[in-house]
């Protein structure tokens, strides 16, 4: 998680929980269950999948944004 920019958010999480947030995208916060090494449940590979592709459309917009500034 912290390789596409999430930030554990520590003494959040309960038990073998762990809460993370983005900076870019703080409405999408990600709770992983299990410790490291488990298993990711379907539910949990979908959401990962949709904020690295919401992330993935940011960066194209930030660059089309900078290379407009640029001309």
């Amino acid at each position: 998680m912290t390789k596409a920019g999430y930030v554990l958010q520590s003494k959040r999480g309960k038990g073998s929980h762990t809460y993370w947030k983005h900076p870019f995208l703080p409405e999408e916060p990600l709770t992983i269950p299990g410790k490291d090494g488990d298993d990711a449940p379907p539910y949990l590979e979908k959401a990962i999948q949709r904020v690295l592709q919401k992330l993935e459309e940011l960066e194209k917009l930030e660059d089309e944004n900078n290379e407009e500034g640029e001309k």
